[in-house]
């Protein structure tokens, strides 16, 4: 498992998908797997830095038996992206809600996600096969 604590900013995005992919180029991702965390991590870390009112995010990686689980946690306010309804989108663009397509392209590209609110932390964890 490899760790990084960085500040839950938009500025600290590129540093937060070197690390991933760094861990994933060890664990010899395929690129198209590859390319759908590094989406799914932009989307989650980016809410963070928005919304979250954190000052800092930690991530967490690890790989078991083809499998990488990618967790963050941040201390800001308590929300469950997963709780909000996906979006209709087979309504026309100018006629869906806004907001809500990240987490469900998260949602859909993803093996499995989950959310849980503990010791004042929000914790989202995605995982994804990266090998067979």
């Amino acid at each position: 498992m490899k760790e990084l604590t960085t500040e839950a900013s938009i500025a600290q995005l590129d540093e937060v998908i070197d690390f991933i992919d760094a861990f994933l180029e060890e664990h010899e991702c395929p690129m198209k797997i590859m390319t759908q965390i590094n989406v799914a991590a932009e989307e989650i870390f980016v809410n963070i830095a928005h919304y979250s009112g954190s000052e800092k995010a930690t991530i967490t990686i690890s790989e078991s038996d083809g499998m990488a689980e990618i967790t963050f946690t941040d201390s800001g306010r308590p929300y469950n992206p997963l709780e909000k309804p996906d979006p209709d989108i087979t309504l026309p663009a100018e006629e869906r809600d806004i907001g809500g397509l990240g987490v469900y392209i998260v949602k859909k590209t993803m093996d499995s996600v989950s959310y849980n609110y503990s010791g004042g932390c929000n914790i989202f964890t995605m995982r994804k096969r990266i090998n067979a």
